[in-house]
This record gives C-alpha cells, structure tokens and sequence, in this order.
C-alpha cells in the first residue's frame, strides 16, 4: 500500500528537506487550533459546490499499531463504526445518512491504512439539522461505537469477504515479495486487511481494546471544508469534541518506519495464474520531509526528473520492435518512511534480458550524459503551465481537493502553503532549475546500496528465469557501455500541411431557457454551443456522427475497431506522435478521434487560451491523418505479447465467458485473442478512417464550457465548416446482436483460490421513455439497497454486492439488469437463491417506501450537483441528440420523479423481471 503526498492541484509532494531553510507557512484561508484535549481541526469556507460540506475524521492510527493477536482488527474497528454508535444504533447511521441523499460508498465512505483510518462524510450544508446530525456522527465515530458482540460476529463474514476478493496470483506473489522489499519490518507483517486466524476467532475485547487504546483526541482531527460559517463551525466543533478524553493509562504511539539495511537483495516470485514476467529494480532511501521551501524546491527537481525520464521510455516504446511490453523507472513514495527510485519492465515472453537490459540503458544514457537543454525546457513550460491553470481555477476548486491538502497536514506534517503561495514557488523556483540540478537527484538516487532486484513471473517459466549473478551481471555489463546521447525528435514545420479555407455560419438560433445556441455551417456541420461559468478555463467539445465499425463487416471489424487508435497514433499533419507530444507541452488541451459501434466522431477539452490549438489538432485528425507503420507494427507485437498467457487468469478468462454468452458468442463480442489481433491491417485502418471522417455535413459539434462566443465563431467557420462534405447521409447498421432470450446457466472452474464470482442477468425489450428510465433508475437503487440489507448484512456472504442496469433506445429498445458479487465457493447456491428471491419481492410487493425515498433523496443530489457542472451538460446533450430525445426533457425532472412509485416501479419489476429471459453465469475453483 502506498501513500502518496498530494496538494490539492495533484503535484506529488517529495523533496529534501534543508533545516535552515525557511518553513512553508500553513494556507493562510484554513483555520487551524487545537483543544486543551489534543484533538486538531481544519475548516474552510469554499463554495465549490455551493450547499455543501466534506467533512473527514483523520485518526493517526491504523493496522501498525496492532498487537499480534488484533491483526485486521484497525479495519474492522473502521467497519464497526458503520454498525452502531450511541447515537445510531446498529445500522441507523447509514439508514439516516441515506434518507439525506448521502450514498453508501460512493459518498459516505473511509479507509485504513498501516499509519491511518479516515472516514470521510459529505453532507448538504443547507440543511442545519442535517449538519448537527453530521457533526454527531463524526463526533460518535471518533468516541461513541458501541461494538455489540453480535454486530461484530455478524461483521466477520463480510470482511472475510472483502478479504477473498483480494486473493489471487497478486496476492500470493505481494506475500513473497512484501517481506523483502519492507526489510522483514513490521510493515511486512501488519496488512491492514489481516488474518483469517484473527478475523474469525478474535475475541469481543480484543477489538474494544484497540478502539480504547487508540482512539483518542490526541490522535484525531476534524477537516471541515465546504460551504459553511467558519465562526460556527469552529464553536460547534468546540462544543462537540472538547470533552474528548485521553485514557488515563495512555500507550505511546510509537513511530514505526522500515529500516534501511545497506544490504542488496534478490528475490523470485513464481505463480501458476500470473500472466507476464516483470523485472524491478528498486533503490530504497530514506524519505524526504515537505516543511521548508528548500524542500519543495526539490520536489519540482524531482518532478521534473520523473517527467522527462517518463517521457524517454514513452519514446523508447514506439520503435517497430519495442524491446519490451511496458518500461518505467521513477522516483516514487514507497512506505514506512521510505522512498525509492525503481526501475521496471514487463517483458515479452522470453525476453526478459533483452527488456531489463533496454530500460537499464536509458537509466544509465540518463547517468552519463544527463537531459538535454529542450527536455529541460519543456518540462518546466509543461509544469509551469499546469500551475498556471489551477490558479485560474483557484475560486473553483472542489472541496475535496482542500481537505485531501489539509489530511496529509495532519497526517505526515507536510506542508500546505495554499495555491497562491505554491504559484509563487513555482513561479520563482522553475525558471532557475538547472541541468545540474537534476544531476544532482540523479546521482543521489541511483546508486548500489539498499537496492532490491525483484522478478516476478509465470510458475511455468521458473526453469528458465535467472538467478541473481546472472542478473547482476546483466547490471555490470549495461554499465559499462558507452551511451551517445539522446537526440531529441523535434520539429519546427507548421503543425498543419495545407491551411484550411474557412466556411460560414448560415443558420443560428437560440434557445434561451436551455442556455444554449445552434448553429448550422456552411458545410452542413451543426455546432451546440453551451456557455457556463462552472470552471473557468475549461471548454469540453465531443463530435459525432453515425455509422461505426457497425457499416463494416465481421472481417473488418478488428481493423475497424482499431482504426481510429492506430491512425492517431501515427500523428497528424507534418507531425509524427513524438514531435507532436513534444509540441504540444505545456497546453492545456485534448484532443482524439474514435470509431464506436454506431458512431464516429471526436471528444476533447481545452482552455479558452488553447482552443484554436484544439481546433487544428481536430482538423488535422479530420483531414490529415497519418499512419506509422513501424510504430503500428510495434503496438499490435505488444498486444500479443499481452495476451500470450490470458488463459492462465482466472478472471480474464470468465470475463472473457460473460461478453461471450451475454452476446450470443458473436465474434465481435468474444475476447481478445492473438488471431484476432493478425487480423488488423494498417492500410485498411487508414482507408477505414478516411472513410468515417470523410463527410462533416452530418456531423455535430457540441462545445460546453468558458466559451466566448466572438472568439468561438471565427475558429468554427475556419476549422469546422471548412471540413470536407460530401452531403451523404449515413445510419448505424442493426447487426443484431443481442443477449439470448430464455434460460441459461453456465459454470466455469477456473483458479485455484476458495473464491467464486457470480453473475445473474435479467434482460429483454424495453418500452422506452424518459419515465420508463427513471423507474429503472429507482429499481436498480432499490435493490441494490435491499441486497446490501440481505446479502451483506443478514447474510453476512457478500462485500459488496452490485446492480447495474442499462437500458438502450437503439438499435432496438431494450433493457439488462446484471446483479454480481463474490463469495465463497460454498455459499454461491444459498446466495443465488436469496437473491432471486429479494427480485420475486420486488415484483409481488414493490421496494419498500423507505428505499424509495432514499433514492429520489439520492438522485436529487446527485442531480443537483450535476447541473452545475460541464460533464453533465456535454453528456446531457450528446446523450439526447444522439438518441433523439428532446434537449428540454431535463427540465421535466421533478414531474417525472412526482410520478416513480412503490407501486410504480412494482409494476415495472412485474412486467420485465419474470425470469423468463433468465442467465446465470458462475466462476468456480478448478476442481
């Protein structure tokens, strides 16, 4: 498990820590104090989404501080606060939570680590009874779990559960490797996740002991950050949690980190379901401090070590014959106080010294001749430009990503300067790094000591995988060659080969209660142009059209499936995919063709600063497309290197099994396979491809975001409606695939854990309406409500077990509800019964009142929050366009959830879950 040290705006936070440097003040708009009880809390005031709170209950305590006899007893205690505390008893915290619109999960949730437990608890802030009520619940978590015997004999089996669905081959292979690579500390021996031994058997006390001992004041902090009164706040949280008390006898809490040894060590890890052979080299080093401005000085070092190092395998891997399947090497944060710089490579099979030795060579060209003056260069315009843009969202930035800042504050005391102090950092700090500064964090981190070389591979090939003077003499042998330095593939042309000849705006209207505004090109082109204020550097843009793969028969399918990937990846007008990367650092944009079933078309995003960029690269996919066969040839060896032992993954294979029945075995619906990949052709790729994207005259854009309209027109006329038309009219073919109608149960014995997953399917035509799917909607959260109830929690067989619905208007209007879940082999009959029978209750009775106001409770957050964002609105369009719906019908909402009832969606449960279209589908141990 590892832990990374985060800002709110995602730059990972790792540098060296100088004493006489000056100290990074703490974010000057958080209020910060301390009780005379030791118990610390954050608040801030931030709108970002208005009406809301995130709150989270950082306890520095998790499964390290366990005694031999407790282990996995920190993340049952996490559990436990879900099932009873004074003030909610048994499941009433979740039973309440749930009625406010807060979803079990999704929203209310938490985790525990080695070092940590965090639960986290968002809330409407408009509700002032809803918000005591949270403060209550936060408050009952910290101190106030009951931890009746017979909830924690109930719990056992779902966190047995949630246990079993982590076996398997990485599981078998982290037990052999962890021991090493943490130095056999204690961190080796404390997984969060525990033992069957302690889990099944541990006694009542033993987990009342571990709540007492550790759950306490000095260790726990509040972060409350959202749109709230910081004043009030404060004096509630005084209020509520000053009469916290330390216990009398207080055990220390010790810090525990892994050791460094000086010692290299070699280890292999072998396991029959393991399907690719992986090398790493791992230099361990005692980790950095984030407190001063030295420090974070050299974590941008670091981060600019990393982006270029990256950037030289990406290049590595798209020569026609990649010496391996995947390459990285990074500095990254490992754990227990430990940081290192590793080295990995996943290797074709067979080619394990060719793969180790590649990614070796670009370490050691790195050693020798350092980064050329351009990679520099770039890295820092692309790092400046990143912090450039989350200043301007400064006033944007969701609450989350402050209190993520403000936990690992509290947590690993680094610093928390605040956006506009980190701006000022950056700004001053990236223009004077040097060359020799990241030669100097070369040669710190790439050394001989603390060095662990791990390889992990299929139990079949353990004959002939290396030993460890084998391996090192791969090490010796790499070192002493002599490396020319890279040569950076830069291009200075014009990023286009021809300029476009602009079209016109010919038609334009306004629809002033949906906010957005139509317009017709000259080319026949249709654009959506939807003005918001949600972010303010963020312009999202999808285009479609119909047609697809589905225009092209079965034996085109794989190269029509792939066409529009590999094109792309081929680069655009006068550029190949490494120029064009290269020349794109430091924008703020995307941009990407893709081919679907039924459509074609692009998605993308940009700010309003690169948008005409965004425009060319659009217009370039659309007009001057390349192809690259070398890199192509590269790509499709890669992916059947990547397939050579799927056979051997148990979950692949059953996967591989559920598309294929749930499609009635049609070939483009069965797994990937290496004939499947021979079957793509480059040159019928490209034809492919200009075909889809030959005709813009049914074609329609749909731009959301900072859009300013007098900047927007002039790029449409000259890069939209100057894309080739031809006036044809396409629609997407019915291929006919569907699921099978009947009854129809299949088993497949595959792996050799104790683990079964099982999947139940419920399917068949479906009157569609906006009505229709909103009352599948509250079936599908109604069940999986009820299932949570009897599977997980009466049941006690189950983790999580889950509901998923679709319900699709084209080619033909029909419905699919899937229930899946993991369990115990033995329990997979029993459990199958049960829920059928919860399907059976639903149909006669309906959902009980309660789940169906959970759901609409749920459903109007969610919707609430959506529509103040720029996804819901580029999804909401396309997806109504696309399927023919009326763009108003987000206005019918409240109308339409008026009218969802128990006896409603009862009635729906009746007419279209009869089991007649009834598939069962099961993975079972090999026998």
């Amino acid at each position: 498990m590892k832990i990374k040290y985060l800002f709110a705006w995602g730059f990972i936070l790792v540098g060296l820590c100088s004493a006489n440097a000056q100290v990074l003040p703490l974010d000057p708009d958080v209020r910060t104090g301390k009780l005379p009880n030791g118990f610390t809390y954050y608040i801030r005031q931030n709108n970002e989404p208005k009406n809301r709170v995130v709150l989270y209950l950082a306890n520095k305590v998790g499964s390290i501080l366990e005694t031999d006899e407790q282990q996995g007893l920190a993340h049952f205690m996490e559990h436990m606060s879900f099932n009873g505390t004074k003030n909610f008893p048994k499941n009433e915290l979740v039973n309440y939570l749930q009625k406010t619109g807060v979803r079990f999960g999704a929203d209310l949730n938490a985790y525990t680590g080695f070092d940590e437990t965090v639960y986290q608890l968002p809330l409407p802030s408009d509700d002032p009874q809803v918000l005591r009520n949270g403060i209550q619940i936060l408050r009952d978590w910290a101190a106030e779990a009951t931890l009746e015997t017979s909830e924690i004999d109930q719990e056992r089996g779902v966190i047995i559960e949630e246990k079993r669905l982590g076996k398997g081959a990485n599981q078998r292979i982290q037990e052999q490797i962890l021991p090493v690579l943490l130095n056999n500390s204690r961190y080796a021996k404390r997984l969060p996740i525990g033992t069957d031994e302690v889990l099944l058997n541990f006694k009542p006390e033993a987990i009342r002991n571990y709540y007492r001992d550790w759950y306490r004041p000095n260790l726990q902090a509040l972060i409350v950050v959202g749109d709230i009164n910081v004043d009030e706040m404060e004096k509630v949280i005084r209020d509520k949690f000053s009469d916290l008390k330390n216990p009398a006898d207080e055990k220390p809490r010790e810090n525990y980190e892994v050791p460094l040894t000086g010692k290299n060590q070699f280890l292999v890890a072998t396991d029959k379901e393991m399907t690719s052979t992986v090398a790493q080299l791992i230099i361990k080093h005692k980790a950095p401090e984030l407190k001063t401005e030295n420090d974070y000085r050299n974590l941008l070092i670091r981060s600019l070590f990393n982006q270029m190092l990256g950037n030289r395998y990406m290049e590595l891997s798209r020569q026609a014959n990649p010496p391996y399947v995947q390459g990285s090497a990074k500095i990254e944060t490992l754990m227990g106080g430990l940081d290192s710089f590793s080295i990995l490579v996943v290797a074709k099979p067979n080619e394990l010294e060719n793969g180790f030795k590649a990614v070796l060579r670009e370490m050691c060209r790195v050693q020798q001749s350092g980064f050329s003056e351009t990679e520099l260069d770039r890295a820092k315009q692309g790092y400046l430009s990143s912090m450039e843009a989350a200043v301007k969202e400064r006033d944007k930035t969701p609450s989350d990503a402050y209190v993520q800042e403000y936990l690992q504050h509290f947590l690993l005391e680094t610093g928390a300067p605040g956006i506009d102090k980190e701006f000022e950092l950056v700004s001053k700090i990236i223009p004077e790094i040097t060359n020799e500064d990241i030669n100097r964090i070369c040669a710190e981190y790439i050394s001989n000591i603390n060095r662990d070389i791990i390889i992990t591979a299929p139990e079949k090939d353990k004959s002939s995988l290396p030993d460890e003077s084998t391996v090192l003499n791969w090490v010796n042998s790499v070192e002493k060659e002599n490396f020319a330095a890279f040569k950076d593939d830069v291009s200075n042309l014009p990023l286009l080969a021809s300029t476009p000849v602009p079209g016109k705006v010919v038609g334009k209207d306004v629809n002033s209660k949906l906010g957005i505004t139509t317009l017709k090109l000259s080319n026949g082109a249709k654009v959506v142009l939807k003005k918001t204020d949600f972010r303010n550097n963020e312009i999202l843009f999808k285009a479609y059209s119909e047609g697809g793969t589905s225009l092209y028969g079965d034996n085109d399918y794989e190269t029509a499936h792939s066409a529009a990937g590999l094109i792309a990846s081929g680069g655009l007008g006068n550029y190949n995919v490494t120029q064009l990367s290269k020349y794109l650092s430091g924008k703020q944009l995307s941009v990407a063709p893709f081919i679907g079933e039924r459509t074609q078309g692009f998605y993308g995003s940009s700010s309003p600063k690169d948008l005409e960029m965004a425009f060319q690269l659009l217009y370039g996919y659309f007009t001057e497309p390349r192809k690259d066969a070398e890199l192509v040839k590269g790509l499709l060896a890669n992916a059947k290197n990547g397939l050579a032992n799927r056979e051997d993954d148990p979950s692949q294979v059953f996967n591989d099994t559920v598309s294929a029945v749930l499609n009635n075995y049609n070939i483009r619906r069965t797994g990937p396979s290496i004939e499947k990949v021979n079957q793509i052709d480059l040159d019928r790729a490209l034809q492919i491809y200009k075909e889809r994207f030959s005709n813009a005259s049914n074609m329609i854009f749909t731009f959301v975001g900072s859009i300013d309209e007098a900047q927007i027109i002039p790029l449409l006329e000259k890069y939209i409606a100057s894309l080739p038309s031809t006036g044809k009219v396409e629609t997407a073919r019915d291929l006919g695939i569907e699921i099978p109608k009947g009854k129809i149960s299949k088993t497949v014995f595959k792996g050799k854990e104790q683990k079964s997953t099982v999947y139940l399917v419920y399917s068949g035509p479906f009157d569609y309406s906006h009505q229709n799917t909103l009352n599948m909607n509250a079936l599908n959260e109604s069940l999986q409500i009820r299932l949570n109830e009897r599977l997980r929690e009466e049941e006690s067989g189950v983790y999580t077990p889950k509901i998923q619905i679709g319900v699709t208007k084209y080619p033909k209007s029909s419905f699919n509800l899937v229930i899946s879940f993991g369990c115990a082999p033995e329990n997979v009959d029993r459990l199958i019964v049960a829920a059928v029978e919860e399907i059976e209750k639903l149909r006669k009775l309906g959902p009980g009142q309660e789940n169906v106001d959970k759901f609409k409770a749920e459903d109007s957050r969610m919707r609430e929050m959506g529509l103040k964002t720029n996804g819901f609105w580029s999804g909401y369009l396309n997806e109504q366009m696309l399927s023919k719906e009326p763009l108003d019908q987000v206005f019918n909402y409240d109308a339409a959830m008026s009218k969802v009832t128990v006896r409603s969606i009862q009635e729906l449960a009746a007419k279209y879950l009869t089991g007649e279209n009834y598939i069962k589908l099961v993975l079972m141990p090999e026998k």
